[in-house]
């Protein structure tokens, strides 16, 4: 089984306060909230992509953290991800570390990367019955404006018409998912997964929490 997280943020206290506002005691409750919801779905032979921010902590902290973790890791590279540059990471617990990767799961293609590709590679191909052969999946944006922002840029695209080569109208496809750890309450989700709590989440989005988190103003942290 395959699954995708992003921005789980290890070791970030900031999160509790601002942006996220995720709400744990302390930085080490959050922590060990994340690695039980993660070992209570993932198994020791599947694979979890990290897509991007795993961990704000040091190389010596993320480790620990690290070797707790079920499963075979890939890491696409967050811009919090400094754990990756120091000496003593553990960078042997992931079959790769890259920036982008395309992938294919269950025939259709995925497009990895951290920050939100809003015109993606693969992003017009349909099957025979219409359905569409291409998701790309992100991080970085959280729950802010950013991802409002993506979201109209989405429906603007998904409205607009166009002639394909057989001169049949059909509305431009646009299937990008933002696989932030905080909607699926930082479990990981397989691809099917995501898509549909993509779907609910957006057929009915939750009342905004209190604090500068779920206010679209918010933006996403550099």
């Amino acid at each position: 089984m395959r699954y995708y997280i992003a921005d789980l943020h290890f070791f970030h206290e900031a999160l509790n306060r601002k942006m996220d506002c995720r709400g744990f005691a302390n930085v080490e409750e959050m922590n060990e909230y994340m690695i039980q919801k993660w070992n209570g779905k993932v198994r020791r032979n599947d694979d979890v992509v990290v897509l991007g921010d795993l961990s704000w902590g040091k190389a010596k902290e993320t480790n620990e953290v690290l070797k707790r973790l079920n499963g075979k890791l890939y890491l696409i590279q967050g811009n919090h991800d400094r754990f990756v540059s120091g000496r003593k990471a553990l960078l042997d617990r992931f079959e790769w570390i890259k920036p982008y990767e395309e992938l294919y799961d269950n025939t259709r293609k995925v497009i990895l990367c951290h920050y939100p590709i809003v015109c993606y590679n693969g992003q017009y191909r349909l099957d025979k019955d219409g359905k569409p052969r291409t998701y790309m999946l992100y991080g970085h944006v959280h729950d802010t404006r950013d991802q409002r922002l993506v979201e109209c840029f989405q429906e603007i695209t998904r409205s607009s018409v166009i002639m394909d080569a057989q001169g049949v109208e059909q509305h431009i496809p646009c299937n990008m998912i933002n696989c932030f750890c905080g909607y699926s309450d930082y479990e990981p989700l397989t691809l099917d997964e995501w898509i549909e709590c993509d779907r609910k989440r957006r057929a009915c989005p939750s009342e905004p929490k209190a604090g500068p988190a779920s206010f679209p103003g918010c933006l996403a942290e550099d």
